[in-house]
């Protein structure tokens, strides 16, 4: 195995609590034991995800709708095919 120096590598610290930015060291401890890997792994993993994924990118907007955007919004709304969808899922569930 390569041997690897300190500018190879960073300092990772886990956060105080789990929210969007960052997760607690036990977080991470359990993804890992479900993906079988170890952290490490885990958050390579994570990163490699993160890569793949497209990230959304929308256009500036330019401002509040005007009224004929508005009227043209609800025309085709009304206009839409209006079908509903039945599920015997419930159904199912109870049997």
């Amino acid at each position: 195995m390569p041997s690897r120096s300190t500018t190879d590598q960073i300092a990772f610290r886990y956060k105080a609590a789990d929210s969007a930015t960052g997760s607690v060291r036990n977080t991470a401890k359990r993804l890992a034991k479900r993906l079988g890997v170890d952290e490490t792994q885990a958050v390579h993993l994570a990163l490699d995800d993160m890569e793949v994924k497209p990230v959304l990118k929308y256009n500036a907007n330019e401002g509040p709708s005007t009224a004929a955007e508005i009227r043209l919004l609800k025309t085709q709304a009304s206009q839409a095919n209006k079908e509903s969808v039945c599920s015997s899922v419930v159904e199912l569930a109870a049997a």
